[in-house]
């Protein structure tokens, strides 16, 4: 029975899910999960296995040659047609397991990519897949959130929702928990309520989760939701237009084929039989699957390097890439701020260690000391530890060894590690919190009321020039001393240095009070102040972001820095990581409003970090780049950075801080908000695309090769250089698995020191269809010369010259995929064995060849015959003669160009 959970009490709804606000136990929730079932809606139907079976065999070709069979049966060529079924037979099988294969890929990737909850379960925060909440849970949401199931709020802080998606409403819904609601209020009044699907905007929530799956709201009009687009590339698309192109182009060269034989004098039937095979071998009917497959393979790949993709476009995209606009927190950095510097008493200490560990020391002058021992480095430590509201815990690594994460500010996790490496345990002094002043974004401040005995004090922490600005004295050895002018411009000057060198620094100061209800009566509490001193501190850059951005140079790709941090902080940090040359330009967020978007746009290329931005700005400087014809990838994590991350050609979402309004927003997510998978995932998309150009070209260039074999022997009156049988063989053997292992062939080493591919690049741009023919042509020629070598001089036996014949095209195909594994070398540029699946393809298929020859049953069927010793090696030599005389050409050039260079040079003086 359906619940009007919008019109009763939350405590009413925690009693009728018999839950409470701390959630229920994980024993109670897998007990729910398996009586509701999974949150999810229901998806449209999904083709059996069957029906993908059947569907490899609906081509129009396909359908042809099956009724070419037939008619083998009926003129009772039995072995023909038998020996043909099983050919088409494992060809669909072959297409199928691709089918599945990329299906099972795309699958994984849209599991990695399934939201997530937080739930409170028996008192414990943890993060959840969405489709795992269960009616009783108690989800604690944030703006950013998208609500993963229809739920009664119990608490709300100024929480906002966009719920468009289901009620048509595009303001965002302003939502209460302590609310009455009528019963019959529709949809867009229930301001109590959450609904699955909408996005949370501003603000914290917590709800009970009422209904899931198909019983929420959106699951009423699932059917809306169940049509999903099927996700086609660009090139897939041009690469659809061109197989229909190439279907007509081999139909029309195979129809001439057939007529050119016939009118020589060829048997009809032979001629039709062998006409359907050619146009069989030369439509390369594959080529989608086999990009399907690299592109999933290659996705998979990436997630291997915590590169999630979302759009398989941008798989295309980052080959493309020219710029890449970074945040620099926990994605040039390591997002673990480290006190660094410490000053107090006149005196600079410097602090070891790095991150959360709290191992390390105080050093002055390259000496240890114990902080502790010195009154005033005592007195700073006690201030950080005290006025501190983060937490410090202890968790278990990745490796099994311990490991150590901050609850709550960074900043004061870093303030907590600081105290540790002093040597303070927690628990330590005598200090008991009575009150607190919260941190203020106007004040800058925030404080803490002890006592300690008979003594009261006020700790205060914050911006050191609003805190000096407060101060009336400073601690000195241990003494309360008036601050001097002197002494100002001596604490400003420490403020500024450090300042200067990255460290963002927070001052320290307390005050005493004769008791707690003189602090609490005084107006100003945090007026005349004890300077105690200053703390630096940095969030360290990444290891592996220095060379991240070195290989991002060589491969043409601009970084740009994009910081809330001070310009001075941003500056030395986009220095220290090589960002930022000596010409390059920095922007403040004040200097961007300042500018008109064509002054920006007439900068934009000289500018390589932007400081003291707000997300709103992210958006006009993707469209000012965009301007420029650059191709922007852009990253983000907050709900204000999904304009950005949406305009920009490949948006980039944190996986860890990323709010799920960034994610939806975005085409690639990163696992673990890291710059260095940024460029990982560049390489990867450099090297998928090489990859699918290098089996076009390989997968073009056989059928070249095929179709001017036949093409030319039947204009020049000759007998079939191939039978029907051989040529579907050949197709099966050569264009299956090589092709296959081709998508998933390293990237080149160089791959990184190329320049970006121009988006709107042909696929046989960069010589790729000069190559193509190239190729094909000199292996129809091969092969011809061969068979017609056989037949006119060598034995005169036609069964001899179509088995050599058939040996020569195959064995020049399985040396060309070699070649194609360099984009812009040959053969000698890559190292053989680098890709063991190609060796394992080739010698497969190869094992299968030799039994068209060498298992006489088998060979009686393919019409073959044994070839001599003498007929293996000219068989071969031919073979490797296209591949092998191009590659040396090119690689002697290659060669010779450093000397013409320097010969023109001399020429020219």
């Amino acid at each position: 029975m359906e619940k009007n959970w919008h019109s009763l009490a939350a405590q009413d709804c925690l009693a009728l899910l018999s839950t409470t606000p701390e959630g229920l136990t994980p024993e109670e929730a897998e007990a729910r999960r398996r009586r509701y079932g999974s949150n999810q809606l229901m998806e449209g139907e999904k083709l059996s296995l069957l029906t993908v079976f059947f569907n490899q065999f609906r081509d129009f070709m396909i359908l042809v040659l099956i009724a070419a069979t037939l008619i083998s049966g009926l003129l009772q060529e039995y072995t023909d047609a038998v020996t043909i079924l099983a050919i088409i037979l494992l060809n669909g099988i072959l297409g199928f397991l691709q089918e599945v294969r990329a299906e099972r890929s795309l699958a994984a990737l849209k599991e990695l990519t399934a939201p997530t909850a937080k739930v409170r379960r028996a008192g414990r925060v943890e993060v959840v897949p969405a489709r795992d909440l269960v009616p009783g849970d108690i989800v604690i949401l944030e703006g950013g959130d998208r609500i993963p199931a229809d739920g009664r709020l119990l608490v709300t802080h100024g929480f906002d929702v966009e719920e468009s998606a289901l009620t048509g409403e595009s303001l965002p819904v302003h939502k209460q928990a302590n609310l009455y609601v009528d019963p019959v209020a529709s949809l867009g009044d229930r301001r109590n309520m959450v609904y699955m699907g909408t996005m949370a905007t501003r603000g914290k929530a917590e709800m009970v989760v009422t209904e899931t799956g198909m019983n929420t709201e959106m699951g009423k009009i699932a059917g809306l939701m169940q049509q999903s687009e099927e996700m086609l590339t660009p090139l897939q698309r041009r690469l659809d237009q061109l197989g229909r192109v190439l279907v007509w182009v081999a139909l029309a060269i195979t129809v001439l084929v057939v007529i050119t034989g016939v009118l020589h004098g060829q048997d009809v039937y032979q001629m039709f039989l062998a006409g359907v095979s050619l146009a069989v071998a030369a439509i390369p009917e594959g080529l989608p699957a086999i990009v399907t497959i690299a592109l999933a393979l290659g996705v998979q790949r990436m997630i291997k390097r915590n590169a999630i993709v979302r759009k398989l476009p941008s798989v295309e995209t980052l080959g493309c890439a020219t710029v890449i606009c970074s945040d620099k927190t926990g994605t040039l950095t390591q997002n673990r701020m480290t006190v660094q510097r410490v000053w107090a008493d006149g005196q600079w200490y410097r602090v070891s260690g790095s991150g959360y560990n709290p191992v390390g020391e105080f050093v002055i002058d390259d000496h240890p000391i114990q902080p502790l021992r010195r009154p005033v480095l005592r007195r700073l430590v006690e201030i950080a530890q005290v006025c501190n509201n983060a937490q410090l815990v202890e968790t278990s690594g990745a490796d099994g060894g311990p490991a150590w994460e901050v609850q709550g500010d960074p900043t004061e996790g870093a303030l907590l590690v600081m105290a540790r490496k002093a040597g303070w345990q927690e628990g330590d002094g005598p200090y008991r919190r009575i009150d607190e002043i919260p941190f203020d974004s106007e004040r800058k401040l925030m404080s803490v009321l002890v006592q300690a005995g008979d003594e009261v004090y006020l700790f205060t922490k914050g911006a050191p020039d609003v805190l000096l600005a407060r101060s009336k004295f400073i601690l000195t050895d241990g003494r309360e001393e008036p601050m001097s002018n002197h002494l100002r411009r001596q604490v400003a000057a420490a403020n500024q240095q450090m300042a200067a060198a990255a460290l963002r620094n927070l001052g320290f100061a307390y005050r005493r009070f004769k008791s707690v209800e003189a602090a609490k009566a005084h107006r100003n509490p945090e007026d005349d102040l004890v300077f105690v001193g200053l703390a630096g501190m940095m969030d360290p850059p990444r290891e592996e972001v220095y060379d991240a951005i070195a290989r991002c140079h060589q491969a043409g790709i601009r970084t740009v820095m994009i910081t809330g941090d001070h310009q001075e902080t941003a500056t030395a940090i986009a220095r220290q990581l090589h960002i930022l040359p000596e010409d390059g330009l920095v922007v403040s967020g004040q200097e961007l409003d300042d500018m008109r978007d064509e002054e920006l746009e007439e900068r934009i290329d000289r500018v390589y970090v932007f400081a003291r931005v707000s997300p709103e700005h992210k958006l006009r400087i993707v469209k000012a780049l965009q301007a420029r014809g650059e191709v922007v990838a852009m990253t983000g994590d907050g709900v204000n950075d999904a304009p950005a991350i949406k305009q920009a050609d490949i948006g980039i979402a944190m996986g860890k801080s990323g709010t799920d309004v960034a994610k939806e927003a975005s085409a690639l997510i990163l696992a673990d908000d890291n710059f260095a998978t940024i460029v990982a995932a560049v390489e990867e998309g450099r090297g998928i695309y090489d990859n699918i150009k290098k089996f076009i070209r390989y997968l073009l260039a056989s059928n070249v090769g095929e179709i001017l074999t036949m093409f030319a022997a039947m204009l020049a009156g000759l007998p079939l250089p191939l039978l029907p049988i051989q040529i579907l063989w050949v197709n099966l053997v050569t264009d299956g698995l090589p092709a296959i292992a081709l998508g998933v062939d390293p990237a080149e080493a160089d791959i990184m020191n190329r320049p970006p591919r121009r988006v709107d690049e042909g696929i046989f741009a960069q010589g790729l269809g000069v190559k193509i023919l190239s190729r094909g042509v000199l292996i129809g020629l091969v092969t011809l010369g061969v068979f017609i070598w056989s037949l006119r001089v060598q034995s005169g036996s036609l069964a001899r010259a179509q088995t050599l014949a058939y040996i020569t095209l195959t064995l020049a195909q399985f040396i060309l995929v070699f070649d194609c594994r360099s984009v812009h070398g040959g053969i000698f540029k890559r190292n053989l064995f680098e890709n063991r699946w190609l060796i394992l393809a080739v010698a497969s298929s190869l094992a299968l060849f030799l039994l068209t020859i060498y298992v006489p049953p088998i060979a009686k069927v393919f019409g073959t015959v044994r070839p001599t010793s003498v007929e293996w090696l000219v068989a071969l030599g031919a073979a490797a003669l296209p591949t092998f005389t191009l590659s040396a050409r090119r690689a002697g050039r290659k060669a010779l160009r450093p000397k013409l260079g320097a010969r023109a040079l001399t020429w020219s003086r």
